[in-house]
């Protein structure tokens, strides 16, 4: 049985990078019909965020992205939440002392510091490993003696991994092969800490190893901690689960990972979900707010760093799950391209049925105080929507259909609106009174029995017919327009326009 997990911490909203992770998790997991777990991994207390926990549900919630285990719903392998957890992890910590594979650290973090700026002073930098390891206070160094005594005493100390001396640890990734370091190279990282809490890595692969996850899938970011948590899933005698390190998105411009302030410098959210910081008060745009479709978004990020290996580019959440691939994820990090976002979601938004654009654009009409019939309302859904990129443009750019203009837009009158143009005007609507109120009819007394037989400058009749009708020289094919509005609106429309134009 395949099991993957998600297993973000709460310390802010949830990165697009993260939602990405677990996404990749989620297809691959239903695509070998497997197992999705959520767990929060909480063991820094010193960086936790409240609410930060509830977000990261309710966004991967948004999204579509559904757990079979975790924190929110439980599950036969929880708690899943770390902290919860935390009277377990010491016995792991204390088993790696007795075989040999870690060791008590009482280091002073002012001896710490000294030490490191001893080796800056040499132009070097300093590493707890197995080169200085027997400089420092610990348990190597002092013995087990003086090291009991310190314990008892209650001296607080941490818990460090003893990685051999000069050993080559390769670390075979999905994605990248095979990674190898050597052991000289590697600190001996903290696995417990003085509060009594395991850091990130013994917490997470005792957590792994006892809710059975079968494949590691995560951010790139981890690499380098990946020789430990082999050697860890070495000492402890347990089977390591096979690891996939994703690439990084990155910044649209330039190098570097996908930041907030990219966000905030080019207008672009970079969490899924707006979010109001509790500390400082800031609000952060989200892409449900800002309209994004959860589906867009889905097909976005998924075509970020992974392809089919086909030109194919919108797939729905089981079309993905179809296709998926860890192969075909690439080494490489992925820019993220906000226009390509803007895009998906344009895709999206047209594969919406004309009634759900109706009942969006119904809520705002309401806000501005406005009613119709609701199959009229329908009917300007499914004409314009092929315009609309976000939810919040639809009252903007079909408000016309339900209000006559009050204000004619100055630069569009300048340009279309001549002296003579209410002449113009005059006689459309002589046309629309005399013929027959007919798609076919009024276009060929208007464009060719007028129009043409006169020599008249089509777009600057037309465009002024728009200005009267709209208010600016925007809309759809203006015929179609005057039959949706009815012959009574639209002369009175072209009227009121006459009255005060001519005027001005």
């Amino acid at each position: 049985m395949v099991r993957v997990r998600f297993a973000p911490s709460p310390t802010g909203p949830l990165h697009i990078g993260g939602v990405r992770t677990a996404l990749y998790n989620y297809l691959f997991a239903r695509q070998n019909g497997g197992k999705m777990i959520l767990r929060i991994e909480d063991t820094d207390q010193t960086r936790f965020v409240p609410g930060a926990e509830q977000y990261i549900i309710e966004a991967l919630d948004w999204l579509g992205i559904k757990f079979d285990e975790g924190v929110h719903i439980g599950g036969p392998y929880g708690p899943y939440r770390q902290s919860d957890r935390k009277a377990m992890y010491r016995q792991y910590a204390e088993q790696l002392i007795r075989d040999g594979w870690a060791y008590y650290a009482f280091d002073k973090p002012e001896a710490l510091e000294a030490k490191r700026k001893e080796y800056e002073a040499q132009k070097k930098t300093f590493q707890y490993d197995c080169n200085t390891r027997l400089q420092m206070e610990n348990s190597l160094s002092l013995g087990m003696e003086e090291t009991q005594r310190r314990i008892v005493a209650g001296e607080p100390y941490v818990v460090r991994f003893q990685f051999p001396d000069n050993i080559d640890i390769t670390v075979h990734d999905m994605i990248r092969g095979d990674v190898t370091m050597n052991s000289r190279l590697l600190d001996d990282k903290v696995l417990f800490k003085s509060d009594g809490m395991p850091t990130y890595h013994l917490a997470n692969i005792v957590d792994d190893h006892t809710m059975e996850i079968t494949h590691v899938i995560r951010g790139e970011e981890w690499l380098p901690s990946a020789p430990l948590h082999v050697m860890l899933y070495k000492a402890f005698g347990w089977e390591a689960p096979q690891f996939a390190h994703l690439p990084l998105l990155l910044k649209p411009e330039g190098n570097g990972k996908l930041s907030k302030r990219d966000g905030d410098r080019l207008g672009f959210p970079v969490f899924p979900l707006e979010w109001h910081d509790p500390k400082s008060g800031e609000i952060s745009s989200g892409y449900r707010e800002k309209g994004y479709l959860p589906e867009a978004v889905v097909n976005m990020l998924a075509l970020m760093g992974w392809n089919p290996g086909t030109e194919q580019e919108i797939m729905s959440m089981d079309e993905l799950i179809k296709l998926f691939n860890v192969e075909h994820i690439s080494k490489n990090g992925a820019k993220f391209n906000l226009d390509k976002a803007k895009w998906f979601q344009h895709e999206y938004f047209q594969k919406l049925s004309d009634e759900a654009v109706a009942d969006m654009l119904e809520v705002q009409m309401k806000e501005h105080g406005v009613e119709a019939d609701h199959a009229y309302v329908v009917k300007v859904a499914g004409m314009m929507k092929e315009r609309i990129t976000f939810p919040g443009e639809l009252w903007e750019t079909c408000c016309y259909f339900f209000q006559a203009p009050t204000e004619y837009n100055e630069k569009d009158v300048a340009k279309r609106w001549t002296p003579d143009m209410h002449i113009h005007m005059s006689k459309v609507i002589e046309i629309l009174n005399t013929v027959p109120f007919e798609y076919d009819a009024i276009h060929k007394a208007l464009l060719d029995d007028y129009i043409a037989a006169n020599g008249l400058n089509t777009g600057k009749v037309m465009n002024s017919l728009r200005i009267a009708v709209v208010g600016r020289t925007v809309g759809p094919d203006m015929i179609t327009l005057v039959m949706m509005l009815g012959k009574d609106e639209t002369i009175s429309r072209i009227q009121k326009a006459i009255d005060k134009l001519k005027t001005e």
